[in-house]
This record gives C-alpha cells, sequence and structure tokens, in this order.
C-alpha cells in the first residue's frame, strides 16, 4: 500500500507539476485483476480501486500502515461500482451491484471479498475508507435510493445533479460521506462557486472522461491556486485547505467522498470567483 504524506500550504506553492501530481493525484487506481489501495495521511483516508476478473480479490489490511487483524477492524469502507456486475462477499451475506450501486461495509468484518459477474464485463468498484470508532450495519444503495440534489445552471455551464448514498439523510455511517455528481448536458464547470471546509478532507474520483478529454481541476489556497490535468478515472486530493473544482473539455462525472470533524454536506467555507487567483 502507497503512503502520500500530507502537504501543507507553503510546500504547495513551491511545488513544479511534477511535485503536484505526485503529492494529489492518483493516476493508476484500477488494473485488471487487482486490489490497490493508497494511504493518504490526511484523515488517515484509504482511497482503493478493484477490478476482479476470474478470481475474486480480498481486501486485506496492511500490516504496516493499519496494525489490524482485518482491514475493517478499526475501520469503515464505502464502495461505488463504476463497471459491470459485481458482488461484495462481507462476512456471510453476498451483495450484488450494478453499475451506479452503492455499498456501505462497518467496521468488524473479518472477511470482505470483490468479484465480477462477468470477467469479460468486469466490476469497477471505487472504494474510501476511514477510521470508525462505532458499529453501524451494512448497507446497500441503488441509483434510485440516493438523494438527489439539483444545482448550478446551463447558463454557467454548471448544472449538475449530485446523488448521496452515504450521509446523515441516508446510509449512516461514523464519519465518511459519499455519492457521486452528473454534469448536464453542455456542462463542464463543477462545484462553482469554490469552497474550502477546514473540518474534512475530500477525494474526487473522475469517471466517464473520454480518452482524448480530460478535467482541469483546480486546487490550492484560494489566492493561491493550481491545477491538475486528470484523466478518466483518476482521483484528486483536497486538504481541508485546499479548494476543489474543475472545468472539463466536454461532459464527465466524479463520486466524491469526506471524512473527518463531522457530516454536514453543507458546512463548507464558500469562496467568491472575484477572489480566486
Amino acid at each position: 500500500m502507497k503512503t502520500i504524506l500530507t502537504t501543507d500550504p507553503a510546500r504547495f506553492a513551491r511545488m513544479d507539476t511534477g511535485e503536484l501530481r505526485d503529492h494529489f493525484l492518483l493516476e493508476d487506481l484500477f488494473k485488471r485483476g487487482e486490489l490497490s489501495l493508497i494511504y493518504w495521511e490526511c484523515d488517515r483516508t484509504i482511497i482503493g480501486g478493484v477490478v476482479p476478473t476470474e478470481a475474486g480479490l480480498p481486501l486485506v489490511a496492511g500490516k504496516r500502515e493499519l496494525a489490524a487483524d482485518y482491514f475493517t477492524q478499526r475501520r469503515e469502507v464505502g464502495v461505488i461500482n463504476l463497471g459491470g456486475a459485481g458482488r461484495i462477499k462481507v462476512g456471510p451475506a453476498t451483495h450484488e451491484l450494478a453499475r451506479f450501486d452503492a455499498l456501505y461495509i462497518g467496521r468488524g468484518h473479518p472477511e470482505v471479498v470483490f468479484s465480477s459477474v462477468s470477467a469479460a464485463d468486469p466490476a469497477c468498484l471505487y472504494l474510501l475508507s476511514y477510521p470508525a470508532h462505532a458499529d453501524y450495519p451494512t448497507a446497500l444503495a441503488r441509483k434510485a435510493d440516493a438523494t438527489p440534489t439539483h444545482l448550478g445552471s446551463r447558463a454557467e455551464a454548471n448544472e449538475r445533479t449530485i446523488y448521496k448514498y452515504i450521509h446523515p439523510g441516508g446510509i449512516k455511517s461514523c464519519q465518511l460521506v459519499m455519492g457521486y455528481t452528473d454534469l448536464a448536458e453542455g456542462c463542464v464547470w463543477n462545484t462553482m462557486k469554490p469552497h474550502t471546509h477546514m473540518r474534512r478532507s475530500e477525494v474526487y474520483l473522475y469517471f466517464d472522461v473520454p480518452e482524448s478529454q480530460a478535467v482541469f481541476h483546480l486546487l490550492g489556497q484560494p489566492a493561491e491556486t493550481r491545477h491538475l490535468v486528470v484523466r478518466n478515472q483518476q482521483a484528486a486530493l483536497s486538504p481541508p485547505w485546499s479548494i476543489h473544482a474543475g472545468a472539463g473539455t466536454c461532459g464527465y462525472c466524479f463520486v466524491w467522498g469526506m471524512g473527518g470533524e463531522n457530516q454536514e454536506f453543507s458546512d463548507m467555507d464558500h469562496v467568491e470567483i472575484r477572489d480566486l487567483r
């Protein structure tokens, strides 16, 4: 499991493009037949990509990173399927996930195994995990179960629908909040006006980005911004002091996930566009 250490704003301001990509962009999460995990020191976040093919892939703990007997001994996990039909075995129960279905896995499950219904059209399972201080039941949500919120406008090229899965009004968790955003046709901006939230870190996983296209993800303090050129199924890390917004060269979607001090979706510090530098 690769570890990425937290970066402060002063060091961020001195980084070149390569350093920014090394510290804030996950480029190769999804590999056929593999489970990939990244440990981000900020809020002790773990980000993962799972593409099962012929054999099931167990979720295992990194002894050095977690010092745990099994992955969910002290952790909770959120999973959203972005590919073909998949299955997740949690103890004796098996959960079937179609595209855009989400599964919350509470702490205390020694056995978690990911598999695909068809190796020719494998599941593409994106996972996000944070430490958990209490037990919450494992729960499955279909896209139809998600809480949709409509934001933005066509005039500002940021009309979008936010689907909330794991949050206080949906699937309950300790600190994980997770869902995805779908932009309306012809709209390219996400999360405008931008914001920070010093009480939570966040991860964006961009997907449905055509191979020849890209998203320009903005990060940094409002008066000291930089950008990352992000391709399909790549994730951008956002520490609490950083804005997180972006514009694509065409339409796209992204999974967002947060962990930290609270779970209030509206707890954010908005930044006026005129104040960005």
